[in-house]
């Protein structure tokens, strides 16, 4: 079976995944579904997880099966890491983020939740600064 395209080939903006099916009996069912952080990966980069989890993060049980030294596959597993956009640091808020940022937090994520903005929509709206001064 194939990957899930994430982007779409025309303009490389994000592909949403709309229908599902039954390969056993076609049963679609249609609606809006997300698709996980694995979806990013090359397949290589997904056999390599697979055999990560498999070896239970024994990076020196991977050295003997892949046949490779212990840097190797350590620098492997970080473009992996990388690749899933976990290499970026984490950001804090700033210091003496206030009661009023706070509830613009639950705010967007309530929306999230509700299904009325999109993750990227929440992520965007959740890193640029809010405006204390004013409603949303």
């Amino acid at each position: 079976m194939r990957k899930v395209i994430e982007s779409c080939p025309a303009c490389s903006s994000p592909l949403l995944v709309t229908q599902m099916s039954c390969s056993q009996c076609d049963t679609a069912i249609t609606g809006h579904f997300e698709t996980t952080i694995f979806a990013r990966l090359s397949p290589e980069s997904l056999a390599f997880i697979e055999l990560f989890v498999r070896h239970r993060g024994n990076i020196k049980e991977m050295e003997r099966e892949l046949g490779l030294p212990y840097n190797a596959v350590r620098n492997r597993l970080d473009e992996v890491i990388g690749e899933l956009g976990f290499d970026k640091p984490a950001t804090l808020p700033p210091r003496g983020t206030d009661q009023r940022s706070k509830g613009h937090h639950k705010t967007i994520l309530a929306r999230l939740e509700k299904g009325e903005i999109t993750p990227a929509q929440a992520v965007a709206q959740l890193e640029k600064p809010h405006d204390k001064g004013g409603p949303q």
